[in-house]
Protein backbone atom coordinates (compact mmCIF):
# COMPACT_ATOMS: atom_id res chain seq x y z
CA UNK A 1 0.00 0.00 0.00
CA UNK A 2 1.63 3.11 -0.81
CA UNK A 3 2.30 5.68 2.06
CA UNK A 4 -0.02 8.67 2.90
CA UNK A 5 0.97 11.89 3.82
CA UNK A 6 -1.70 14.21 5.48
CA UNK A 7 -1.13 18.10 5.76
CA UNK A 8 -3.47 20.94 6.28
CA UNK A 9 -2.82 24.43 5.31
CA UNK A 10 -5.05 27.54 6.39
CA UNK A 11 -7.81 30.06 3.85
CA UNK A 12 -7.49 33.26 4.41
CA UNK A 13 -9.74 35.77 4.19
CA UNK A 14 -9.13 35.79 0.48
CA UNK A 15 -9.28 32.26 -0.04
CA UNK A 16 -5.90 31.96 -0.27
CA UNK A 17 -3.47 29.50 1.04
CA UNK A 18 0.15 28.21 0.91
CA UNK A 19 1.23 24.56 -0.90
CA UNK A 20 2.87 22.89 2.24
CA UNK A 21 6.26 21.78 1.57
CA UNK A 22 5.17 18.35 1.30
CA UNK A 23 2.66 19.20 -1.24
CA UNK A 24 5.03 20.97 -3.39
CA UNK A 25 7.85 18.59 -3.26
CA UNK A 26 5.41 15.49 -4.33
CA UNK A 27 4.16 17.29 -6.79
CA UNK A 28 7.42 18.93 -7.96
CA UNK A 29 5.86 22.39 -8.09
CA UNK A 30 8.03 25.29 -8.67
CA UNK A 31 6.90 29.54 -8.17
CA UNK A 32 4.31 30.41 -11.01
CA UNK A 33 3.22 26.67 -11.52
CA UNK A 34 -0.15 25.96 -12.36
CA UNK A 35 -2.39 23.24 -10.15
CA UNK A 36 -5.20 21.70 -11.69
CA UNK A 37 -8.06 20.25 -9.32
CA UNK A 38 -9.95 17.60 -10.06
CA UNK A 39 -13.45 17.66 -7.52
CA UNK A 40 -14.59 13.61 -7.06
CA UNK A 41 -18.17 12.98 -7.08
CA UNK A 42 -17.84 12.37 -2.99
CA UNK A 43 -16.91 16.04 -1.80
CA UNK A 44 -13.04 14.72 -2.12
CA UNK A 45 -10.58 16.90 -4.41
CA UNK A 46 -7.50 15.28 -5.98
CA UNK A 47 -4.53 17.89 -6.69
CA UNK A 48 -2.39 17.81 -9.31
CA UNK A 49 0.82 19.59 -10.98
CA UNK A 50 -0.70 20.73 -14.05
CA UNK A 51 0.91 20.13 -17.55
CA UNK A 52 2.32 23.12 -19.28
CA UNK A 53 0.14 23.84 -22.49
CA UNK A 54 2.84 26.53 -23.60
CA UNK A 55 4.55 25.81 -27.09
CA UNK A 56 8.33 25.26 -26.33
CA UNK A 57 9.63 26.23 -29.81
CA UNK A 58 7.93 29.93 -29.22
CA UNK A 59 8.90 30.24 -25.44
CA UNK A 60 12.66 29.70 -26.86
CA UNK A 61 12.01 31.92 -29.55
CA UNK A 62 10.92 34.74 -27.39
CA UNK A 63 13.45 34.20 -25.34
CA UNK A 64 16.11 34.50 -28.47
CA UNK A 65 13.83 37.38 -29.22
CA UNK A 66 14.78 39.35 -25.82
CA UNK A 67 18.16 38.51 -25.62
CA UNK A 68 18.83 39.90 -29.31
CA UNK A 69 16.17 43.33 -28.12
CA UNK A 70 18.82 43.87 -24.59
CA UNK A 71 21.63 43.00 -26.74
CA UNK A 72 20.86 45.40 -29.85
CA UNK A 73 18.29 47.74 -28.91
CA UNK A 74 19.20 50.03 -31.64
CA UNK A 75 18.07 46.89 -34.10
CA UNK A 76 14.81 47.65 -32.96
CA UNK A 77 12.40 50.11 -35.57
CA UNK A 78 9.53 51.36 -36.07
CA UNK A 79 7.27 50.14 -38.64
CA UNK A 80 7.08 52.87 -41.34
CA UNK A 81 4.26 54.06 -43.59
CA UNK A 82 5.62 52.21 -46.68
CA UNK A 83 6.38 48.95 -44.86
CA UNK A 84 2.78 49.00 -42.96
CA UNK A 85 0.75 49.80 -46.60
CA UNK A 86 2.94 46.63 -48.69
CA UNK A 87 1.93 44.37 -45.58
CA UNK A 88 -2.00 45.23 -45.90
CA UNK A 89 -1.39 44.93 -49.48
CA UNK A 90 0.00 41.31 -49.32
CA UNK A 91 -2.88 40.78 -46.50
CA UNK A 92 -5.85 41.80 -48.36
CA UNK A 93 -8.48 39.44 -48.68
CA UNK A 94 -6.65 37.01 -45.78
CA UNK A 95 -9.34 36.30 -43.21
CA UNK A 96 -8.13 35.61 -39.77
CA UNK A 97 -9.36 34.32 -36.61
CA UNK A 98 -7.45 35.07 -33.88
CA UNK A 99 -9.30 32.77 -31.50
CA UNK A 100 -9.07 29.43 -34.00
CA UNK A 101 -6.98 26.84 -32.50
CA UNK A 102 -3.55 25.91 -34.27
CA UNK A 103 -4.07 22.39 -33.94
CA UNK A 104 -4.93 20.35 -36.90
CA UNK A 105 -6.70 17.64 -35.08
CA UNK A 106 -8.95 20.06 -33.57
CA UNK A 107 -10.88 20.61 -37.29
Amino acid sequence: MPATLELESTLTDRYQTTVPDGVRRALKLGKRDRIRYLVQSDGSVVMRRAESTEDPVLGSFLDFLGRDIAAHPRHVRVIDAGLAKRMRTLTKGVKVDLDASLDPTDE
